[in-house]
């Protein structure tokens, strides 16, 4: 955090002034240093809501900047922004509740103090020129709002005579909660069905034991001509073992045979 400066014996000249144009960026720097660790734990964000809306205000007509700044070189420790009506595009309040109370307020939308000097009377400074200005413009009340779980900013209002106007609480509902999508599903295998193949890796069935080969011979398979002619393979003969043997002695090779007459010639 920069050091401020102050005099030698600790004390603080502070001056307040209305905000210029030039001062709208440090400015906003400055109040999201004092708003940093408030709006981590509420459910609404305190103001400032954006840059954006900060930088419009300066060109709206019935609101107050104040700055209020330390002796050279015009460092910000105060920030107060406040309205005598409730018109705006940014409006927060119902004004016929003050209508029917009597009530003349002064509007305070901001008034924040920098942290390393809270507790040094700068904030009740600040309170004091809010409280000169409605007292100028006719006003009868400061109105502003604070998040309920702001204890330290409850107390120093509470201790300077503040009270609570209304109950706006936020309420919630613990609603048991499921997952929208679905868990993983394990599915079964493929099942085989009648007249088609195995699935790969199913071996076939083994014979049973003590079972004797078949000795029928396989079909003959069926050619393209005889699928397209319509005729049927007729599967050949069998022949017997001595048929067998003269047919092999038969188709020898020729230098078989050369030999076996040589033999003879001699």
């Amino acid at each position: 955090m920069k050091k401020l400066p102050q005099k030698a014996d600790g004390s603080l000249q502070v001056r307040v002034r209305r905000i210029h144009r030039r001062d709208l960026n440090r400015t906003w720097e400055f109040l999201k240093l004092v708003f940093r660790d408030v709006n981590r734990e509420t459910v609404e964000y305190q103001r400032p809501f954006s840059k954006r809306r900060f930088l419009e205000i300066y060109d709206q007509e019935g609101i107050e900047q104040l700055l209020f700044e330390v002796d050279d070189p015009g460092a910000i420790v105060g920030y107060a922004e406040c309205a005598f009506d409730t018109s705006g595009d940014d409006n927060w309040v119902n004004p016929r509740y003050f209508d029917k109370r009597g009530m003349r307020p002064l509007f305070v939308d901001e008034l924040a103090v920098h942290p390393g000097f809270q507790g040094r009377g700068v904030g009740a400074f600040m309170l004091d020129q809010l409280q000169h200005l409605a007292r100028v413009r006719g006003c009868t009340h400061l109105v502003l709002e604070v998040a309920e779980n702001n204890e330290v900013a409850l107390s120093w209002y509470r201790k300077r005579n503040f009270f609570k106007l209304d109950a706006a609480i936020f309420l919630a509902q613990k609603v048991t909660a499921e997952p929208e999508l679905l868990p993983p599903r394990r599915l079964p295998g493929p099942r085989p069905e009648d007249g088609r193949k195995r699935p790969a890796g199913k071996a076939a069935r083994p014979p049973k034991k003590g079972a004797r080969p078949s000795s029928k011979p396989a079909p003959a398979p069926t050619t393209r001509a005889h699928r397209k002619s319509g005729a049927q393979a007729v599967t050949p003969p069998v022949p017997t073992p001595r048929e067998a043997k003269a047919a092999a002695d038969s188709s020898g090779p020729p230098q078989r045979k050369a030999q076996a007459r040589s033999r003879s010639a001699g």
